[in-house]
């Protein structure tokens, strides 16, 4: 497969990614004409937003708004923040995580819970963000990771790439 092919599959697999991401934190009755969409709506078993992180999280800045994308590891993740919810997911794990983004002892940060137990991601700190692109370091084994911003409903035309050590 050439590096193009996979730029392409990469993307499509991404498009698709952030759009369950924003159906599953979307805010219920923001724009949608009176409709409702149960299917975004969490199982019992996933945890909920208020149950991660410390609850002294304030609302997300602006810039940190919006669908964020990177890859790690040869796999993508996708992170969405709306008003002070946050999800995750990562292409390979069945599961995905979701949580508060927001601002806490003057620093935004962000707080995930996992149903399947991974911690990788757990609690973030915004290092930098803009209207392009956010690092974010994470407590576990993930460290930092730089994400491009997806504007639009449109894919940013590269993906930041890191890989695990030894790859």
């Amino acid at each position: 497969m050439t590096s193009a092919t996979a730029r392409v599959r990469t993307a499509t697999v991404a498009a698709g990614l952030v759009g369950a991401l924003a159906a599953l934190t979307a805010c219920s009755g923001g724009g949608d004409g009176g409709k409702t969409a149960s299917s975004a709506t969490p199982s019992a078993s996933a945890p909920s937003a208020s149950s991660s992180g410390s609850g002294k999280v304030t609302g997300a800045s602006d810039k940190l708004q919006g669908s964020w994308l990177t890859t790690s590891g040869g796999k993508i993740v996708a992170l969405v923040i709306t008003g002070k919810k946050a999800g995750l997911f990562v292409t390979g794990r069945k599961a995905w995580c979701q949580g508060t983004a927001g601002k806490e002892s003057g620093m935004q940060m962000i707080h995930l819970t996992c149903p399947d137990g991974n911690k990788d991601r757990a609690t973030g700190m915004v290092d930098s963000v803009d209207g392009k692109g956010m690092t974010v370091t994470w407590s576990g084994g993930t460290g930092q990771e730089t994400y491009t911003k997806a504007e639009g409903g449109k894919l940013p035309s590269t993906l930041p790439t890191k890989t695990k050590p030894g790859q």
